[in-house]
């Protein structure tokens, strides 16, 4: 496990290891009441400092998720709030968890093709095409887009998590969200690198979000290979 990241707006270590924790705890990879390891075990086994590791745990701790008990250790504690940056990211591994990382393939401002489902208010709009990774393997390739009336977005302030973009450089949150889950192919643009070739079929999600507002302000596209990510959503 690592906390290495391909972009130069990654989240901050700190969080990104307490979000790869929520992520296992959500997945049941650590369950309620298990004890950590040890702090210093563990931040070698993360690949950072002891101390970007208790920011990550104190972060834990201010969510509900983590017991601290004074020599004795940190203890998981599932029934906290997992208000997470990926809260609605529902790809995982296999074996469950995964720390969600992009590689930015291009970003752009333009008119809404008429192939796109109606949503929104304008007939413009900001596209990304991202290839997702969950900690270090490719799992997906998307397309997202925002409507102009919610913000324009820029790329080089775009960091891993676009929803905390939209909190941090936009000024709003996605509250709700609407997936549909089917079989799809490639796109054309998909990257070479990717695990299969365009035009095979793979796992797909159509995804529309909202806002406060009444119309969605986005929606988006994921194709994901199903041999290295399972869609999972949780009911609780």
């Amino acid at each position: 496990m690592t906390a290495a990241n391909r972009n130069p707006n990654a989240l901050p270590v700190y969080i990104q290891i307490a979000e790869l924790l929520i992520r296992d705890i959500a997945a049941g990879r650590l369950i309620d009441g298990e004890r950590l390891p040890p702090e210093r075990e563990m931040a070698a086994q993360l690949n950072v400092s002891v101390g970007t590791l208790r920011k990550s745990l104190a972060e834990l701790e201010k969510k509900g998720m983590l017991e601290r008990i004074q020599g004795s250790g940190n203890y998981v504690r599932e029934s906290g709030t997992q208000n997470s940056v990926y809260a609605m990211f529902r790809l995982e591994l296999p074996e469950g968890g995964g720390l969600p990382k992009a590689d930015i393939l291009a970003v752009d401002y333009l008119a809404k093709p008429s192939e796109l489902p109606d949503f929104g208010t304008s007939g413009f709009g900001s596209r990304v095409r991202r290839m997702r990774y969950l900690n270090d393997t490719i799992i997906a390739v998307e397309e997202i887009w925002l409507d102009e009336s919610a913000g324009r977005i820029e790329r080089e302030m775009l960091s891993d998590s676009l929803y905390r973009y939209y909190q941090h450089q936009l000024g709003f949150w996605i509250t709700r969200a609407e997936d549909r889950v089917s079989v799809r192919p490639l796109p054309q643009w998909t990257p070479p690198e990717f695990t299969k070739a365009a035009g095979e079929l793979v796992g797909y999600i159509e995804r529309f979000s909202w806002s406060e507002k009444a119309e969605p302000v986005e929606f988006s596209k994921t194709w994901f290979d199903p041999d290295r990510a399972t869609y999972v959503q949780r009911l609780k």
